[in-house]
This record gives structure tokens, sequence and C-alpha cells, in this order.
């Protein structure tokens, strides 16, 4: 079953006199469950494409279904119901409230949700417990490593339960150990059935997904499935 289906999506930007095309007739399936990474250079086009799969954006021309539901035409409240609803997102600047103790980061989007606090706190309680965080769930950002604020980011990407899990750059601000314990922790939650997709420029973290799409010029260059490199060797201890 695919949990997105796009036709022929583009994306145009008008910027004054000049036309600039960020992505051009993209045609892509996602299977539920699947395991996925989006690559290619600078102004490929992953970054925007990633966009209009997490609903931040809709295409210019071209169809997108997603778990069902087209959503290419929406209003901007109906893509934000979905975004809600439908998708948690990563991102490599975690974007955690520095104010905000690791409880109340994971918590927020069961504001919006409209759960009454105790049932927040309950559900963002097991969600930092999932990401082996419950003892940290007092401490602010600021006392937290790098790691760990990616961890709290997870844990608050997934409190909603959504269909999907959207990752920019996870890695971006961390050292190689920390990043390969974070991609560790995307294969335990997609190994329980979760749909990730990630957006990255590192070929050692895009070997951690089971199907690399490479963009070029605003185009799928190529896609290509693959067993997971990644675990694969440190299952060997390379």
């Amino acid at each position: 079953m695919n949990i997105i289906e796009t036709r022929e999506i583009a994306k145009r930007y008008i910027m004054g006199a000049e036309v600039i095309e960020a992505l051009k007739s993209v045609t892509i399936d996602i299977r539920k469950g699947e395991y996925v990474a989006f690559m290619g250079p600078s102004g490929s086009g992953k970054s925007t494409l990633m966009n209009l799969i997490g609903c931040l954006d809709s295409p210019t021309s071209g169809s997108y279904v997603l778990n069902g539901r087209d959503v290419s035409n929406m209003t901007e409240n109906e893509l934000a119901e979905t975004r809600n609803s439908e998708i948690g997102f990563v991102f490599q600047t975690f974007n955690l409230l520095p104010r905000q103790t690791s409880l109340e980061n994971v918590a927020l989007p069961l504001i919006y949700a409209g759960l009454n606090k105790a049932d927040r706190t309950e559900k963002a309680m097991i969600a930092l417990k999932n990401v082996g965080l419950e003892n940290r769930a007092g401490h602010r950002p600021n006392e937290l490593s790098g790691g760990q604020r990616q961890r709290v980011a997870v844990a608050r990407a997934l409190v909603n339960d959504p269909s999907i899990l959207l990752a920019d750059e996870p890695t971006g601000n961390l050292d190689s150990k920390t990043s390969y314990e974070i991609m560790d922790l995307f294969d335990q939650i997609h190994t329980k059935g979760n749909t990730v997709i990630m957006v990255t420029h590192e070929e050692d973290i895009a070997e951690y997904a089971h199907r690399i799409v490479r963009l070029r010029d605003g185009r799928v260059e190529t896609a290509r499935a693959h067993a997971n490199i990644r675990k694969a060797q440190a299952y060997m201890g390379a």
C-alpha cells in the first residue's frame, strides 16, 4: 500500500521577471513502512520535494495523494491540520523551545491536538521513554547534549503517532558517533512499522535507508533499493 503518491508534481517560484523551476514533473510512490532517503546536490530540488511531501507547501502543478487523500489543492488550514495529524518533523537545528523542558517540548504538538494536560504529560513521557530520555524530562535544551536534543526532537515528532516521520538533515549538527546513534534510533523507529523519509547530503547516513532517491536539476535522477548497508556493517563489526 502506498502512503505517498505524487504524479508529475512541479514547483515554480516567480522572482521578479525570473521563473525558477525548483521541481520538474516528479512522480514517486512511497509504500507504507518504507525507509527512503532523498539525496542530491544543492539546488537539486530535494528540500522542495520534502516541503511538498510534508504539506509545508503546495505544488504548482501535478497531484499529491497522502494516505489516500489528495492534498494538492488544500487550503492553508487544511494543510496545517494534515501536518499535525499525519506528519512528524525532525530538523537539523532541533527547533526546540529554549525555555521549555524536554517534557514540555515533546508535549507541544498535543496542545494543538486538543489533549488535556494530564493526557499530554502521559503521552510525552512515553515518547521520551521510547527514545531513552525519560530521566531528562525536566531538563531544558541548554542542559542537554546535541544528541539528546535531537532525541527530544524525535520524541516530539512521534508523540502524535504520525503516519510519516520526515527528517531534514537530522545529523547535520552532530558528530559522527552521535550521528550513528541517532540513525540507530531511526532504525528502531522504522522497525516498529513507521514510514521514515529523510533528506541528507551524507552518503554514509543515506545508506541507513532502504531506498535512495537521487535528484538533480529538479528531477528524479535515480531511485535504487538496497539492504540497510550501515546496519549490516555494524552486525559484521565493520
